[in-house]
């Protein structure tokens, strides 16, 4: 049976996108591009320094044949894309000099490319850090009608195949969102459970996780969770969700049963929303590590198209599976 990153990259090589890599400069996003080009994943815009880019290829024993290249001092439409960024930040306070300069920062332009449907969606972040990226993402994508956080998720894949879907599992939120009140924790749910249809091809059963299973505890934290699982029900009912449960109850059937024996998610949940950010991030690690997972993200999510926020120690593989994905969760949205 095929891995879950061999069919992302089958159902991206059915229907290609375009995905624009704003960090150029960086070798890891030539060779992504040379090798996302090489297996026809996606139709690749880089933006950086030519000459730069040029010699990092050939260095690699490759080229830029077939891939866009945007030169970072000769942004071609950057007059028209700083008018359109100071219509839309002047509100804010900000000048047309400011506008036009942060166009000139090629971040902001790659997703001023997306906005205005030169590509289809963008990678960076392996140079610009978390706070720089979603800013950009935010500012100039916007977020999703009925959804107001921006969050992200993990695809965990585990060996042990017992959990989720064949071992795949999503986890939320894990690099975003530091302590999202009950609004945000819904919106985060209802988005990662958008992400895992996309990626999945069928609709998740959600786990909202916590300390307590059905009560067992009481907090105001514990309340948190139970207020954004209502949210949830009332904003998106057809979602298959159920909470608070605790980590074993969401995820071993037996326990499940015996916690939560009316809940049609525990023991079964495959997508998993953490309460805080300390709780994701913590989880998502111990189990890459621990339990041997793969872990591909975070991937960002809630904006009007894909985008992806890598880490900055990613390595140029970690770069072409985020293409792909992005790739594969606009042909969802393409439908």
């Amino acid at each position: 049976m095929a891995t879950f990153m061999e069919q992302i990259y089958e159902k991206a090589k059915k229907a290609p996108k375009k995905i624009v890599l704003q960090e150029g400069d960086d070798e890891r996003m030539v060779e992504a591009a040379m090798e996302c080009t090489k297996q026809g994943l996606a139709k690749m815009t880089i933006i950086g320094d030519p000459d730069g880019m040029k010699k990092t290829a050939a260095d690699k024993g490759g080229s830029l044949e077939g891939i866009d290249v945007i030169d970072k001092g000769k942004l071609p439409k950057l007059d028209e894309y700083a008018k359109e960024y100071f219509e839309m930040r002047k509100h804010k306070g900000i000048s047309e000099a400011d506008a036009k300069k942060q166009m000139e920062n090629p971040l902001y332009y790659g997703a001023m490319m997306v906005r205005k449907n030169e590509v289809d969606a963008f990678v960076a972040g392996a140079v610009n850090s978390t706070a720089e990226v979603c800013r950009a993402s935010i500012q100039i994508l916007g977020l999703k009608e009925g959804i107001r956080t921006l969050s992200s998720f993990f695809v965990m894949i585990v060996p042990d195949k017992s959990f989720g879907k064949d071992g795949i599992l999503f986890y939320a939120d894990c690099g975003v969102v530091i302590d999202p009140n009950d609004k945000q924790l819904a919106d985060i749910a209802i988005a990662t459970a958008e992400s895992y249809e996309m990626l999945m091809g069928e609709k998740p059963k959600v786990g909202m996780l916590s300390c307590s299973t059905k009560g067992s505890a009481k907090h105001a934290r514990i309340d948190k969770v139970t207020s954004a699982l209502k949210i949830v029900r009332e904003k998106a009912p057809d979602i298959m969700i159920d909470g608070e449960l605790q980590g074993d109850a969401a995820l071993i059937e037996k326990v499940g049963k015996k916690k939560a024996p009316d809940s049609k998610v525990a023991g079964q949940a495959n997508t998993l929303i953490f309460p805080d950010l300390d709780s994701g991030n913590i989880a998502y690690k111990l189990t890459e590590r621990l339990a041997k997972a793969e872990a591909y993200g975070p991937i960002l999510q809630g904006t009007l198209k894909p985008c992806c926020d890598l880490s900055r120690g990613c390595k140029a593989s970690d770069i072409v599976n985020v293409t792909a994905i992005n790739v594969v969760r606009f042909q969802f949205l393409d439908k």
